[in-house]
């Protein structure tokens, strides 16, 4: 049980890294150039974006790896 765990605690930091790795920093793009300019004129479809998708998947990932370090503790 204690190696299953162990091993899915790796893969899932590798992958908590790479979607952390594939998200664009908050000045990047057009908004960060017009200093929030387009951000009202965007702002609808906020949620569909990739940025935001990332976002969600990093948090979702992030309680993964939380519940999997106590387990690990727990377990040993």
């Amino acid at each position: 049980m204690l190696l299953a765990v162990q091993i899915l605690h790796i893969i899932i930091a590798v992958i908590f890294v790479v979607v952390i790795l594939f998200q664009s920093g908050k000045k990047a793009g057009l908004s960060g150039t017009i200093a929030g300019g387009s951000e009202t004129f965007f702002g609808k479809n906020k949620g569909r974006t990739i940025d935001a998708i990332l976002e969600k998947w990093t948090s979702g990932i992030a309680v993964l790896f939380l519940v999997t370090s106590i387990a690990l503790y727990f377990l040993q």
